[in-house]
């Protein structure tokens, strides 16, 4: 092995600023934009990371969602998988280097886990020369302002067969011990004549079919499933430039005993093109996360906050006849979180209305009001709820984001909830429902396609796509 080195990135003064106080305050700007882009409410236990890595003026803020969690988690050790875009051999490259140094001062190499890893069949190492990438060394400035006694191992990725993916997910999986993350740096869709892609025109729905076509490929990696991924961005040609750092932090995952309670979170998303108002040269940022269920749950004392604000928006409209939201008193930054939910009123046992959000939800604390009062006169099923009646309960169920399910044979019936969607339909069943009726998971299955207007046959179909979520029954 070459002599280990001290390596200073030559990306400051280019992609960021060379000057220390300079950098600082940008990071400061960029970590502000962001919580005020995404909100104060952060999720434990992050497994892993995609975060993008185009000069910080540009990819910086949806960056610092990433960054920011990582501040709140105190990693000792990022193991950071990046790829160089000038090229290098096939396979995954971990440079001999001791530190790296930026303006903002040294970022120590784990060098004992690089060497454990090292020792492992299918990794190599190669002189940071070689390799040398702002797909890695710009998320170093990031790092330090985020976690300041962080170490990291750099692993540069370059077309990894199946096999070697397998293999090397493999030794990223026994390594991947509490304080350790896992960041896979990439960009998502490159648009333009420069990139010599441009799937549709550059004309006012050009910002909403960017993202839309970001979403396809999101949605694919939400599976854990690196082929999926793969084959999402074969089919569109798409022009995300890390796919092999994505498709290696999938397959981990997915080696994981935890896999199928593993879900994806979408931290924040924009591309250039809105920054710069010039859409038709535009590269997308994406900052996914990647937590067990267990992330998503509420506190007792949250619980009983959001039910009681439930209650009260419900109790209010029926006294006043005036429907307006009663949001949470008290509770923590954990109901800022957007996460899908469905508010579910009973009457006596019996259902009297539920209305749910599962896609661009708003913050818990108010969401919650506002769907309790849409299941109280909203749900077409029921006539809306009279001021004068009793034997009103309230159910609130926070979902786990949607999870891509491409084999149905996986579903789990009375843990797993599920969400249906063809071209033309569209139907989502909690995992309650089937609770008191003896169901197999195909018969949850069938209930759902029902639901959506399908036939049972709709699963046959490979642009059927079946999300699966967990919920929290509160």
């Amino acid at each position: 092995m070459a002599a280990l080195v001290s390596h200073t990135t030559p990306f400051s003064g280019s992609w960021y600023p060379a000057d220390r106080s300079r950098l600082n305050t940008l990071l400061d700007e960029l970590f502000e934009r962001s919580a005020a882009r995404t909100g104060p409410a952060l999720l434990p236990g992050g497994l892993a990371y995609v975060v993008p890595h185009a000069g910080l003026i540009y990819s910086g803020a949806v960056a610092a969602a990433v960054y920011r969690h990582l501040a709140q988690q105190a990693p000792r050790t990022v193991v950071v998988i990046g790829f160089p875009h000038h090229g290098c051999p096939a396979g995954a490259w971990i440079p001999p280097v001791a530190s790296y140094r930026t303006p903002l001062g040294e970022v120590p190499v784990d060098r004992e886990l690089a060497c454990e890893l090292l020792a492992r069949p299918g990794l190599g190492s190669l002189n940071e020369e070689v390799l040398c990438d702002h797909s890695i060394e710009i998320q170093l400035p990031l790092l330090q302002r985020a976690v300041p006694g962080a170490a990291v191992v750099p692993i540069y990725v370059s077309s990894l067969s199946t096999g070697m993916r397998r293999q090397l997910a493999a030794a990223l999986l026994e390594i991947l011990t509490p304080g350790r993350v896992l960041l896979a740096s990439s960009d998502f869709t490159h648009y333009g004549d420069a990139f010599r892609y441009k799937p549709f025109a550059t004309d006012a729905a050009v910002a909403s079919r960017l993202e839309k076509l970001d979403e396809s490929f999101i949605e694919a990696a939400s599976s854990l499933d690196p082929e999926r991924f793969l084959d999402a961005l074969i089919a569109a040609r798409g022009t995300v430039c890390g796919r092999e750092p994505i498709a290696l932090l999938l397959e981990t995952l997915r080696a994981s005993p935890a896999a199928e309670d593993i879900f994806q979170c979408t931290l924040d998303y924009q591309t250039s093109g809105e920054l710069t108002g010039d859409y038709s040269h535009s590269v997308s940022y994406a900052a996914l996360g990647y937590f067990p269920w267990s992330s998503f749950l509420l506190d007792a004392a949250d619980q009983q906050v959001l039910l009681e604000s439930a209650r009260q928006t419900l109790g209010h409209y029926q006294q006043t006849g005036r429907p307006e939201p009663v949001p949470p008193a008290g509770g923590s930054p954990a109901l800022m979180r957007r996460l899908g939910a469905f508010v579910t009123i009973h009457q006596n046992g019996r259902l009297r209305g539920c209305v749910g959000r599962c896609t661009k939800p708003e913050p818990l604390a108010t969401e919650i009001p506002q769907l309790t009062l849409a299941a109280a006169l909203e749900d077409t099923r029921f006539p809306p709820v009279r001021p004068g009646e009793t034997g009103l309960e309230v159910e609130i169920s926070i979902l786990s984001p949607m999870k891509w399910l491409p084999e149905p044979s996986r579903f789990r019936v009375y843990r797993d909830g599920g969400y249906l969607r063809t071209a033309t339909r569209s139907g989502l069943l909690l995992p309650q429902v089937a609770e008191g009726r003896s169901w197999t998971a195909r018969d949850f299955l069938n209930a759902l396609a029902q639901k959506a207007g399908c036939s049972p046959q709709v699963y046959d179909d490979p642009q059927t796509r079946l999300f699966v979520f967990r919920a929290q029954i509160i």
